[in-house]
């Protein structure tokens, strides 16, 4: 079996610390070793690998820019990067979990929690022991989450949720969901623990895109939590908002992983697909996809590097995020699809992972922002002028 050596047309890996390579390449083998040989199976199934949690854990990937003294890695943003794009190398549904953990649920906790839900929540978190979920997105407000109809009602002793989350990663499985609801008609955040009266979170069946991953619904009928879980560090949309562009600039990088794995599967194919007595690779059309491949792979590459230190600089900006969650993306989307034709019919077996990296991005390019909303949030961010409305 062919031994993936990486995509580096540009000499990338020269602008990279010594730790960051060892980062990238500690992920890389944990992919090879553990997640390609059983990822098929699980999309297959419709079913998470649960059993890649303790090891991911172990690795420092849940969290893996937050402080030690929760557990935490500590890492730099690229770092952090690099384990998103080997992780979604081997399946976006892997990456997503990896991401919701990190960025959607401990980021919220970290930023916006008291001191006593950091120390009770991030630890266990951080080691895996405990999963959660960020409960934004409703059934009729997606792009729009300043609609939100969920709302938390403030009664004696705590507060009491009513509404419905959907699209909800990792929902099902999780021991608590960072749940944002209007209170007085602001924006707050609320820590919803599994088994509380009230609150189910049945998982969405059919899907033909992300089958290894669990997408649920979150459903809350006069849901009453205590005044200690609520994060009580903010309040407003930009709260939710934060941890989006975290969750963003993970999805950034992983679509690189992505691309990289189905340009590596068509470059190896075209070179031993024998076709009028010599390899599809001596042709000049299948050259030039390999060709457009390659260059948007090293852009890609570069975007989010520089972005990467822009954000450990702490100068980014949110708009920098989009820019390159919206290019990236649907950049991959484009390379697995022209994989996918130079692999021809075998291009939609599971012995390759072409097919299931084109289904799987067509909800990357949605979700965290759809491509179009990215373009709206670049395009006031030059002109000044919004789009929205």
């Amino acid at each position: 079996m062919h031994k993936f050596q990486g995509v580096d047309y540009y000499n990338i890996d020269s602008l990279l610390s010594g730790e960051e390579v060892l980062v990238r390449n500690t992920v890389r083998e944990f992919v090879d070793d553990n997640v390609l040989p059983i990822i098929e199976k699980h999309n297959r199934a419709g079913t998470f690998p649960m059993d890649l949690i303790p090891e991911m854990a172990q690795l420092g990937m849940f969290g893996a820019t937050l402080p030690a003294r929760y557990g935490c890695a500590g890492m730099n943003n690229v770092a952090y990067g690099l384990v998103m794009q080997e992780l979604e190398r081997g399946d976006s549904g892997v990456r997503s979990f990896a991401s919701v953990q990190s960025g959607l649920v401990m980021y919220p906790i970290h930023a916006y929690g008291s001191e006593e839900q950091k120390d009770f929540w991030l630890p266990q978190l951080a080691k895996g022991e405990k999963v959660g979920c960020f409960g934004l997105t409703e059934p009729d407000f997606g792009s729009n989450p300043g609609g939100m109809i969920t709302r938390a009602e403030e009664v004696g002793d705590g507060y009491l949720i009513n509404g419905a989350k959907m699209w909800i990663t990792n929902g099902t499985l999780a021991d608590v969901a960072v749940v944002w609801a209007k209170l007085n008609g602001g924006v707050r955040g609320f820590l919803v623990e599994k088994g509380t009266k009230g609150f189910s979170a049945p998982e969405m069946k059919g899907k033909h895109s992300l089958r290894a991953s669990v997408t649920s619904e979150l459903i809350f009928q006069d849901v009453h939590i205590s005044k200690a879980n609520i994060l009580p560090n903010g309040s407003g949309l930009k709260l939710p908002l934060s941890c989006l562009s975290q969750a963003r600039y993970g999805i950034a990088w992983g679509a690189v992983g992505a691309a990289m794995a189905c340009y590596d599967a068509a470059l190896q194919y075209s070179k031993s697909r024998i076709q009028f007595d010599k390899p599809i690779a001596s042709f000049q059309l299948t050259q030039e996809k390999l060709v457009e491949m390659v260059v948007e792979i090293t852009k890609a590459q570069l975007l989010v590097l520089q972005l990467g230190r822009l954000k450990d600089a702490g100068k980014v900006r949110f708009q920098q995020i989009s820019m390159a969650k919206r290019n990236n993306v649907y950049q991959a989307l484009k390379i697995a699809r022209e994989a996918r034709s130079i692999l021809g019919a075998n291009g939609i077996l599971d012995e390759y992972p072409v097919m299931r990296h084109a289904a799987n991005l067509e909800s990357v390019l949605t979700y965290e922002g759809t491509h179009e909303m990215h373009t709206l949030i670049v395009g006031e961010d030059i002109t000044g002028i919004p789009a929205f409305s």
